[in-house]
């Protein structure tokens, strides 16, 4: 019996002393090895730095090799080429302006009611009264003296008044020549796009941005527009398909004069050629909205001088579309227009209305949907465009 007692007595303190061993063998603080890991698993991530490495040290990890590259920078399409298509498009479109006309003056003997009808389709393109009378009296006279009745001659006769109504004498260039101020430094162009609501400025913008890239012009875009996050979004997504940045603010509701300020600083502390300035849709008739355009180019001013302030409308408003003008004529010194939506060529005497209205000419026309649907505008070429081939 005491055999036995002794037997298990032995046996209890071997379990002790193995398990203080155990315990020994695995220091508080460490843990065993991981299996290695089996196919198909990932191992356990890089853990962080501990509080013991220095301040300003970085644990890297190797960089991954599938991420997605950057999306390329687009190469906006040269202007020259534009110019021919947009004149392409026009006379695809049907021209129902310039066959109207050449239609009525190819009759073999005009009546009144000819001459009537030539002037009723003058008005119905929004030529307007005084450029219609004029171009009408014009025609008369020529008709008369020269006798032309062949289609050929006809046609030779029309393109010549109507390029004479639209006037090739206008000044039609952009100024986005940079300037050097009295200190030495570089100035950058500064470029004021104002408008109603639906007209598409933040979309001309951004196609004006790409007609500059094309010319090799560096560019800085401003989010003027702070009532519409969607409007500085928009910008924004232009800017960056051509490798253009753009000056927005991060508070809907923002001072639209301080980002326009912080976009002409940011352009003139980066070299640039030229500052596009967005600006929020706002109606003719509302005062406040239009005081606050005129603080805008107060505020800019003391940056930077304003080359161009270019006004965007929609060519298929007509009258409307002059309202617009003459209040914006006003209150921000347009010196420029740009038409959009022209493709509707059966409005396109708005070009010749709106600048008799402002005395300023049309700079631009769009003709599209396309990014690249924005050109300068070019007399012969419209002109030619709204006769057909």
């Amino acid at each position: 019996m005491n055999d036995l007692l002794w037997l298990w007595i032995t046996l209890a303190v071997l379990v002790v002393v193995s398990v203080g061993f155990v315990g020994y063998r695995r220091r508080p603080g460490t843990r065993a090895p991981l299996p290695p890991p089996t196919p198909g698993t990932t191992p356990d991530a890089v853990e962080p730095p501990t509080a013991t490495q220095e301040p300003g040290a970085v644990a890297t990890t190797e960089a991954p090799t599938d991420l997605e590259a950057p999306p390329a920078v687009e190469v906006p399409e040269a202007v020259g080429g534009r110019l021919a298509r947009l004149r392409g498009r026009l006379a695809r479109s049907g021209s129902p302006l310039g066959s109207r006309l050449l239609a009525v003056l190819s009759r073999d003997h005009l009546t009144e009611d000819d001459w009537d009808e030539l002037e009723e389709t003058l008005l119905l393109a929004d030529v307007g009264a005084g450029p219609a009378g004029e171009l009408i009296e014009s025609l008369r006279t020529r008709v008369r003296v020269l006798g032309v009745r062949d289609p050929a001659s006809v046609r030779a006769l029309l393109r010549e008044e109507l390029i004479a109504l639209v006037d090739p004498t206008l000044d039609r260039s952009l100024a986005t020549e940079p300037r050097t101020a009295e200190d030495g430094s570089r100035v950058p162009a500064v470029v004021l796009v104002v408008g109603v609501n639906g007209t598409g400025k933040t979309t001309t913008v951004g196609k004006l941005a790409r007609v500059l890239v094309a010319e090799d012009r560096t560019v800085v875009l401003g989010a003027a527009d702070t009532f519409r996050a969607a409007a500085a979004d928009q910008l924004e997504t232009w800017g960056a398909r051509v490798g253009v940045r753009t000056v927005r603010s991060e508070r809907d509701g923002a001072d639209p004069a301080a980002v326009a300020f912080d976009a002409v600083r940011t352009g003139r502390t980066e070299g640039v050629d030229v500052v596009l300035v967005d600006t929020a849709g706002r109606l003719q008739n509302k005062a406040g909205l239009m005081d606050e355009l005129g603080k805008i180019r107060r505020v800019i001013t003391k940056e930077a001088p304003l080359s161009e302030v270019l006004l965007v409308l929609d060519a298929t408003t007509g009258q409307n579309g002059l309202n617009q003008a003459r209040v914006f004529g006003e209150i921000a010194g347009v010196t420029g227009i740009v038409l959009t939506k022209l493709d509707g060529t059966a409005k396109g005497g708005i070009v010749v209305a709106v600048q008799r209205e402002l005395g300023v000419p049309v700079k631009l026309v769009g003709l599209g949907e396309g990014p690249d649907d924005l050109a300068p505008f070019d007399p012969q070429e419209f002109v030619d465009g709204l006769l057909g081939d």
